[in-house]
């Protein structure tokens, strides 16, 4: 245990923020770490439980009470090798992940948990000014081949895994870049991607393949693959989006979100130029379809674009300020959270059902809209209009594309339209294919899909050296 009386003396502390009209200049990232002594008290909070819940509130498992002793001590070389045992990327999930082992924790009991994720972010990042994160080369080369299709987390996660065990493994992605929506999807702000790219530096040195702009299903096919490779691992993500198939919705200035992220962020990486971004917020009244992570990221973006106004709206009732303890720790609960884009300035309303998009020219002008009960039934006489320039769709995903690899693929999906494959061993309906990650599992967090890149390496590694 860190210290006895820590969680006594020392009141939860957490990273701040840069103003807000000082973030919206740029795409950089605005949190400010805390100093060391900040951190070591944060450290010596944690109580050691006898019962640690935060193992189970994270996905991956992270040790966390262990590697805060070690920050305490001040020994982060040995914490980032702890936190390495369970977790490939902590940088990431240390910016993005909604921290549910904080959630999980017993002093989230009073609403004061200990700043887990702040303190695995400062040691990853440690580890890395220090120059301690070194690739770790094989001894022993395995004369397999592997394919993964997909280069999110689930994907780079296992091919990590699998590299380092031994094996000859090959990363297919079809944008120009490694990433997925780690690249593409998560704004710069959040989580700048130069930390994506020196993984994949660690990684190539590791003896991973990375094969980009290479599209499975169309440039090369999943039988060539197969043909190939021992073993195919398909981590393609869950792409394919909710739309909102009201009146007006085919003119143009409606948008799933993943239409208008990425052109931005291939901007600020020089992959595209800013006069290519073919959809701008700038000077325009911004309305959001969405009320969760995706539609957090469609505002920053669209206020750092030059957005007059942006309006978000949910369909669902606005969540409790604070969450019953004792019916939902330390599970997940469900309760009003403010993002840091939110705070920017959006105006947020809840039970807002959309009816019609109001159009002229082609173009979409506005929203006729209705407030629900909490029954979720229209509330008579209750219609509004808001103005939009620009309307973004962020409300989730439904299941991986089913085009190209997927309908060539002919393997077995579940009742929801993912790739049916369970979390013992991975394996579809394919004996020489498995699937991780969101294809699998359907949308979720950056955390659970680096546990299932990690499990399914874990398969492939049982099922070939059996």
């Amino acid at each position: 245990m860190a210290k006895v009386t820590g969680f006594i003396e020392h009141n939860r502390k957490d990273r701040q923020y840069i103003d807000v009209k000082q973030r919206l200049k740029n795409f950089k990232e605005f949190t400010k770490p805390l100093n060391a002594t900040e951190l070591k008290n944060q450290a010596s909070r944690c109580m050691d439980c006898g019962i640690p819940y935060c193992h189970s509130g994270c996905p991956v498992n992270n040790i966390i009470p262990d590697w805060n002793n070690l920050v305490y001590e001040g020994d982060f070389k040995k914490a980032i090798e702890v936190l390495h045992s369970t977790n490939n990327f902590p940088e990431f999930t240390g910016r993005i992940c909604p921290a549910p082992c904080e959630a999980a924790c017993t002093l989230n009991i009073e609403d004061t948990p200990v700043t887990i994720k702040t303190i695995e972010c400062s040691i990853v990042d440690k580890a890395w000014s220090n120059g301690w994160i070194k690739p770790e080369i094989a001894q022993k080369k395995i004369n397999k081949s592997i394919a993964i299709i997909g280069s999110g987390p689930a994907g780079l996660a296992a091919a990590q895994q699998l590299a380092r065990i031994g094996y000859k493994v090959t990363v297919f992605e079809k944008n120009k870049k490694i990433g997925g929506l780690l690249r593409y999807g998560i704004p710069d702000f959040k989580m700048e991607k130069n930390l994506i790219d020196r993984r994949i530096d660690q990684m190539r040195k590791e003896g991973v393949n990375f094969k980009t702009s290479v599209e499975v299903g169309s440039d090369i096919t999943l039988t060539e693959i197969k043909r190939k490779f021992d073993a195919t691992l398909i981590t393609i993500g869950s792409e394919e989006a909710r739309d909102l198939n009201i009146p007006g919705r085919n003119v143009e200035g409606i948008y799933p979100a993943m239409d208008f992220l990425p052109l931005q962020n291939k901007a600020v990486s020089g992959e595209i130029k800013n006069s290519e971004i073919k959809i701008n917020a700038k000077d325009k009244h911004v309305v959001v379809i969405g009320g969760g992570d995706t539609g957090s990221d469609c505002i920053g973006t669209s206020f750092r674009q030059g957005a007059k106004k942006v309006t978000q709206l949910e369909i669902m009732p606005m969540p409790p300020k604070r969450e019953n303890k004792e019916l939902t720790w330390p599970y997940w609960p469900h309760k009003l959270r403010t993002s840091s884009s939110q705070e920017e300035g959006a105006v947020r309303d809840w039970s807002v059902m959309t009816k019609s998009f109001k159009t002229a020219n082609g173009k979409v002008k506005g929203l006729e809209c209705i407030k629900l009960d909490s029954s979720l039934k229209p509330i008579k006489n209750s219609e509004f209009f808001i103005k939009a320039d620009l309307v973004l769709l962020a409300m989730g995903f439904v299941h991986p594309k089913h085009d190209g690899l997927i309908s060539q693929s002919k393997l077995k999906k579940d009742e929801k339209g993912n790739l049916l494959a369970d979390t013992k061993n991975y394996l579809t309906s394919d004996n020489s294919i498995y699937a991780a990650g969101d294809a699998r599992r359907g949308q979720s967090l950056v955390v659970w899909a680096i546990r299932e890149g990690r499990e399914a390496a874990s398969a492939i590694h049982g099922h070939l050296s059996s």
